[in-house]
């Protein structure tokens, strides 16, 4: 069985190797500079680890895990374009390091340069594992549009804020851990056990990265922290103050989040206030761990060896701290 820090450093082995053409140059500058900028690799990490869970075999995976973070990166340029971000891991994002436009196209091409990753895979494979990444896209897409929709309006539901993320974010970890799966040989039936194990633990890590938007530490989080209060983002934070909020509390956020020109220092440090005052904190804290609960039991259903699981139920419960 690999480690999870094996398998990481194989990850950035092999995005270190991946070849461009050298025709355009700057097309490829901004990916190369977005793939080498680290990041947890949790997405190809959780594929390899995937694939390991049912065979000592992971080879077939390494190049689809590697495609899969880079279709990761791809979203991420393209979102920092749509947030207007000038920051992601304590560095310049594509478009302010650069410009808009090349941003967009340098984006574009990265997935492109994900899906000739899957073209390795031998062809009894290829067909279902392509099924399940487009699957995965489409829903990041949808996920993302909805979360745009969000911000146009002043209420939104738990009900619509957990579906927003289970697409958004925790799609493509399930297809992540449902492909590495495949790929290492496992029966359906413990696929869609993994795919919801992977949906569990995406919706985990996206509920802790709401949290670490607002009370994580800048330099652990690689990110400005507020940058979600200031653009008037619908986190679960928000979504459980206003439900749970009246009278002055309530009408000081539905204010705050109204006016995207309001102080920035002064808008998150009144929004935090309320949210302290509401116990949101703690509330939220307790619904990850909800979720990564669950995902534990998605790997005890599985009729595998115990020690065939400890590197994967390690790196979840890794997840439960993450700085906050």
């Amino acid at each position: 069985m690999y480690t999870q820090s094996q398998l990481k450093d194989l990850v950035e082995k092999t995005l270190l190797n991946l070849t461009f053409p050298e025709e355009v140059s700057k097309l490829y500058d901004p990916v190369k500079y977005v793939l080498s900028a680290g990041g947890k690799r949790l997405r190809p990490v959780i594929t390899l680890m995937a694939c390991n869970l049912f065979s000592d075999k992971i080879d077939n995976a390494v190049l689809p895990a590697a495609g899969l973070e880079i279709f990761h990166n791809f979203t991420l340029v393209h979102d920092d374009i749509m947030d207007n971000s000038s920051v992601r891991r304590n560095l310049p994002t594509v478009h302010a390091k650069w410009n808009l436009n090349q941003g967009i196209l340098s984006g574009d091409v990265m997935v492109f340069i994900a899906n000739e990753c899957f073209f390795y895979l031998p062809p009894d494979t290829l067909y279902e594992v392509l099924r399940i990444y487009n699957k995965s896209a489409i829903d990041v897409c949808t996920g993302q549009q909805l979360d745009m929709d969000f911000e146009k309006i002043l209420t939104v539901s738990e009900k619509e804020y957990l579906r927003m993320i289970e697409l958004k974010t925790a799609a493509l970890v399930a297809g992540c851990v449902k492909i590495g799966a495949l790929l290492g040989g496992a029966e359906m039936k413990e696929r869609d056990i993994m795919y919801e194990f992977g949906k569990n633990l995406g919706m985990a890590f996206q509920i802790q990265d709401d949290l670490l938007d607002v009370y994580g530490d800048a330099k652990m989080f690689g990110k400005t922290t507020g940058a979600d209060i200031t653009a008037n983002k619908k986190t679960y934070l928000y979504v459980k103050a206003m439900e749970s909020a009246s009278g002055k509390n309530l009408r000081i956020l539905q204010s705050l989040f109204q006016n995207k020109d309001s102080d920035s220092s002064e808008k998150i440090k009144k929004v935090i206030e309320i949210y302290d005052a509401l116990h949101i904190k703690p509330a939220t804290e307790n619904l990850a761990k909800n979720y990564i609960s669950a995902a534990i039991t998605n790997l005890d259903n599985l009729p595998l060896a115990a020690d065939r699981k400890y590197e994967m139920k390690t790196l979840v419960e890794s997840l439960t701290g993450r700085n906050i």
